[in-house]
């Protein structure tokens, strides 16, 4: 290609950029619209999105000659409800049509089938399936309302990165997903009681073992090397814990690329050390006391609690941790701990989707006696907070992305309606309108 040809390409090239794209306009018609970071609702609002972004919001706002109107004037609006714990990529059968229902033929797991079912999904299936299996998930997730989600590890080989991009560039349907990869745990991984020393890999690739500072550090930028938007690790679950300091350690390594860490902590002490080393977020925090949770309050640390239905706890052969997290959720929400939902699923149930089972967790928040405001602040302001999204989404005004979902009744009256959401939109395209 000679000179003239070159500079004819790139003026080509220059017009072509100048010329705007066009974006298509939507007027949504609430009926009623809240807010969930005040907890009011305001009537007969028109939202107008360009494109992926909201534009403006008002009741008197006015409609573009052209633009495509959806009418929710019937209907409840408000921003995308937000997962910040869960595991697209994992997935094993154990169960029947109706679980904890021992006449439907239901099996109920104990707690070693459990587990083993954890390790038979990644060890039988590839990254691929894997991949396949979240995109599957990410739909119905996305279905179900959630319009972001969190996935923090148990994705073989970097399945959960796959899914990400897959979602980012329009490959499948889904929500926006921020992702561990694989999860840092010391030796023998989130479960040493199923390894032997015939197989003690037995948890890899969906950990990466560290014990030493060296080993922390570098499995922290091995999962952001491989497309981590957030770092998980594992505090106990085994006889020797993380301590505040090597978790420090892990927090700093992490922030150096901007990025939040996670801990799964199953005991108190555990609890207590993820707190004292700064991190971003408790996962679980089954058994954490008022102290701890009193501690968690004042370092801001949010606990990120992955409350199981009853029916869901019975069916996993663990019944009672409904009652311990609902007891945690009254807990912490009397003492004014800052919470985040996460449901933290992995199992398939037949006739269920993963989204619907996510869903379901709101009954665990309606149990524990917490208002519907705070519940909906939960799923929705507080997540875009702990996932440092809430500058671009959480909320529906002018310049956040428009993520917006639609239930048939006032949130504020009755909030399982939540299990009934009919419209989702998410970054400007409709996926759901019935």
């Amino acid at each position: 290609m000679n000179r003239r040809s070159i500079w004819c390409v790139l003026l080509l090239v220059l017009l072509c950029g100048s010329v705007p794209a066009f974006s298509q306009i939507t007027a949504i018609k609430a009926g009623q619209l809240f807010d969930p970071a005040t907890g009011t609702v305001a009537t007969n609002q028109i939202i107008l999105v360009e494109g992926a972004t909201i534009k403006a919001v008002g009741s008197s706002v006015p409609i573009p000659s052209g633009a495509k109107i959806i009418d929710l004037s019937d209907s409840t609006v408000f921003p995308g409800l937000i997962d910040s714990h869960t595991h697209m990529c994992l997935g094993y059968r154990l169960y029947g049509t109706n679980p904890g229902d021992p006449t439907s033929g239901t099996i109920v797991a104990t707690s070693r089938q459990l587990l083993e079912g954890v390790f038979l999904a990644s060890i039988v299936n590839t990254a691929g399936y894997r991949a396949l299996q979240g995109a599957a998930n990410a739909k119905s997730m996305l279905d179900a309302g959630f319009t972001t989600i969190r996935d923090v590890g148990n994705a073989g080989n970097y399945a959960d990165t796959d899914l990400r991009r897959a979602i980012e560039d329009r490959l499948v349907p889904g929500p926006t997903v921020i992702n561990a990869g694989r999860i840092i745990a010391p030796t023998g991984g989130q479960f040493p009681e199923l390894l032997s020393p015939e197989r003690p890999d037995i948890a890899k690739p969906e950990y990466l073992y560290a014990d030493t500072r060296d080993e922390m550090k570098k499995a922290i930028r091995e999962n952001i090397l491989y497309g981590a938007k957030v770092i998980k690790i594992v505090v106990d679950d085994q006889p020797y814990l993380y301590s505040p300091q090597d978790i420090k350690f892990m927090v700093a390594e992490a922030g150096n690329a901007g990025l939040k860490v996670a801990a799964h902590c199953w005991t108190d002490q555990g609890a207590r050390n993820a707190i004292e080393g700064g991190l971003a977020s408790i996962e679980h925090g089954i058994h954490m006391s008022d102290d701890t949770l009193q501690f968690a309050k004042q370092r801001n640390v949010v606990l990120d609690a992955t409350p199981f239905t009853k029916d869901m706890a019975t069916t996993m052969g663990a019944p009672v941790w409904h009652t311990e997290f609902v007891d945690l959720l009254k807990r912490a929400y009397k003492l004014g701990v800052p919470m985040a939902f996460g449901s933290d699923l992995d199992v398939e149930i037949t006739g269920r989707t993963r989204g619907q089972l996510a869903v379901d967790a709101v009954q665990n928040y309606v149990e524990a006696g917490i208002p519907p405001k705070a519940i909906l602040q939960i799923w929705i302001t507080n997540g875009a907070r702990l996932l440092g999204i809430d500058q671009h989404r959480g909320a529906i005004r002018p310049g956040m992305a428009a993520d917006i979902v639609a239930a048939p009744q006032n949130v504020l009256e009755d909030v399982t309606v939540l299990k009934q959401i009919r419209f989702v939109m998410k970054d400007g395209s409709v996926v759901r309108d019935h």
